[in-house]
């Protein structure tokens, strides 16, 4: 089977799921795993070069509509008939069952239902040890600075929050994804900034871009100096590198607490 990803986080899930060989192309934001790096491109994955999906002659393509504006990829796929499935995860429970579903695609069944048996191991293995913490902090995610955008009740970031042991302060929004403004997060004051903007490399943040922000500089998180600058890809793709993400924010924000290995 010749597969193309035009996804980061379905990139990722291919990797777990062991398919290396059979990979044939990625979109241009596929930074992981190292080892697929060489692999010919097809586009970045809001603008896919569908002549160059195409010329791969896949047999499965992965697509996805985790992010805005990917829509328009499945309409080429489906204009041109190109064999492929779509995944549109928004909670992270949706991650293992994403798992199954390239799996079944794939003809791989066993090995994603145990990858997928794993993820939700560990994820039950976290919520019972953050469980009974007597402070949950409030939590400030931001994935794009200028308009802020952060996400709301409907996301994945919002089910890491929780199980770490926190809260995010836009849960009252019944969606996945709030246009927000300086004034909305002062509001909320939170005890955390999460700075995760997607598909910025970290050494191109400087701290000083959030604490910097002159209506910004009474919140408690700053005040404390409690401003993480945190690696997009542990955190705004729906793939098994998530528990990477959530791991490291336990440790961050209730380093007491040991996470078993």
């Amino acid at each position: 089977m010749r597969i193309v990803s035009i996804c980061p986080s379905n990139t990722e899930i291919l990797y777990y799921l062991g398919l290396g060989e059979q990979v044939v192309g990625l979109d241009d934001h596929s930074d992981w795993p190292p080892e697929w790096q060489h692999l010919p491109r097809v586009g970045p994955d809001l603008t896919i070069d569908m002549d160059k999906v195409e010329a791969l002659k896949p047999d499965l393509v992965v697509a996805s509509l985790s992010v805005p504006g990917m829509e328009k990829n499945v309409e080429q796929l489906e204009k041109r008939k190109l064999p492929h499935i779509v995944l549109n995860p928004s909670r992270i429970e949706q991650i293992p069952e994403d798992i199954e579903v390239i799996g079944d695609a794939a003809d791989c069944k066993a090995k994603a239902k145990q990858v997928a048996d794993q993820f939700r191991f560990r994820v039950e293995t976290i919520r019972k040890i953050t469980a009974n913490v007597q402070h949950r902090p409030k939590l400030y995610w931001e994935w794009w600075p200028n308009p802020i955008y952060t996400p709301g009740r409907d996301n994945w970031l919002t089910d890491v929050s929780e199980l770490a042991g926190a809260r995010n302060v836009f849960d009252d929004f019944s969606f996945d994804n709030v246009k927000a403004t300086t004034q909305m997060v002062q509001e909320r004051d939170p005890d955390h900034i999460c700075v995760v903007w997607c598909g910025i490399q970290l050494k191109r943040i400087k701290p000083e871009m959030i604490t910097g922000r002159s209506d910004w500089q009474g919140i408690s998180a700053i005040v404390q100096n409690q401003v993480h600058l945190l690696e997009e890809g542990l955190y705004c793709r729906p793939s098994p590198r998530i528990l990477q993400g959530l791991e490291q924010l336990v440790s961050l924000i209730h380093p007491d607490l040991a996470i078993p290995s």
